[in-house]
């Protein structure tokens, strides 16, 4: 199978953007992976991620093997400055990682000193060069699963993914984060942008991303979208049907009672999103359940969380967690009960 793995250590380039928010891809890798990150490459003025700062040429020297765009430009573009930088940083002999909208397989120049020099370059946003995902079979595989599921897009489904995964290792588990979006490639080093497959492809696509495994594994799958979403409720089927979750977490966000650029639909209620999900769930694996909730708290005051937490846990009768606050354990314990 020919899955999309990027070669670390990192060397993230931040270019000239100035601040923190701006450069969220590389921020996110930091957060996460901060042993993959060597190092960072910046414009005068560009944001200071606290590495210690390269070029590209003593990045190399140093052993670093890919040079990640860490930064978001307006419109996903990619900008003539950053486009030397990024030549640069194939001259040095590095690979170069984008999740840019414009991919760097569009620049022919860079293609033929990308061959040239024997690096690759890995557009975070396409499938692998080859990659031809299978019609999905519906057939069982070993191992366990567990999806996070949104009530919206941008409510912390690839944050819980992560933390449950951080936690679960912690705890002596077997557990492997599985990206399905550029971010959580980046992060991860590997998986599928799956919103770059075409959609009888897509169940196939997460088949293939959580194979079969050892008994006490746990695949634990960013999802995307939502099945509420009026624009982006196939990508969610498709990852609830070929992932097979033995288990879910439905991520929501305080406060949030309308789905974002969509102001006509409401984000639904707790309780029929988790019905919902088992619903269509059933259908490939009939033991699937609903563990809890993960609830972005940031638009909450602290004194406000918990009794919000509280409520919820009352009220559906299942754990609910902040995992930025509260980390991830009462999920795992309703995992493993």
């Amino acid at each position: 199978m020919h899955m999309l793995e990027i070669p670390r250590p990192y060397l993230i380039f931040i270019g000239d953007n100035p601040e923190p928010l701006d450069v969220k891809t590389g921020l996110g890798i930091l957060e996460w992976r901060p042993d993959w990150c060597m190092g960072q490459y910046r414009f005068d003025g560009g944001c200071d991620l606290g590495l210690r700062d390269f070029d590209p040429h003593a990045a190399a020297a140093a052993g670093a093997a890919t040079m990640v765009v860490g930064g978001a430009s307006f419109g996903g573009k990619l900008p003539p400055n950053w486009e030397a930088a990024i030549a640069e940083g194939i001259e040095a002999g590095l690979n170069v990682a984008s999740g840019l909208h414009d991919r760097l397989h569009s620049r022919p120049h860079l293609v033929e000193r990308a061959a040239a020099k024997g690096v690759r370059l890995f557009d975070v946003r396409s499938l692998p060069p080859g990659f031809s995902p299978p019609v999905a079979s519906g057939v069982r595989r070993n191992g366990k699963r567990i999806l996070t599921v949104g009530t919206d897009c941008a409510v912390g489904k690839k944050f819980t993914a992560l933390a449950l995964e951080r936690d679960m290792r912690a705890m002596g588990m077997k557990a492997t984060f599985r990206a399905t979006g550029q971010t959580g490639v980046l992060i991860s080093g590997g998986g599928l942008a799956i919103d770059a497959i075409v959609a009888d492809f897509l169940a196939g696509a997460v088949e293939l991303l959580s194979p079969d495994n050892d008994a006490d594994h746990w695949d634990v799958i960013e999802g995307q979208g939502s099945l509420f979403h009026p624009a982006y409720a196939a990508v969610s089927l498709g990852l609830l049907h070929g992932s097979q979750p033995d288990a879910f977490v439905v991520c929501h966000e305080a406060k949030r009672d309308q789905v974002l650029g969509y102001e006509a639909f409401p984000t639904p209620d707790l309780q029929a999103c988790i019905d919902l999900h088992i619903a269509n769930g059933r259908r490939l694996n009939p033991d699937i359940r609903c563990i809890g909730v993960s609830l972005n708290t940031s638009q909450l005051t602290p004194e406000a969380r918990a009794g919000v937490l509280a409520a919820v846990e009352e009220r559906l009768g299942l754990p609910c967690v902040d995992p930025a606050v509260t980390g991830t354990k009462p999920l795992i314990a309703q995992l493993t009960a």
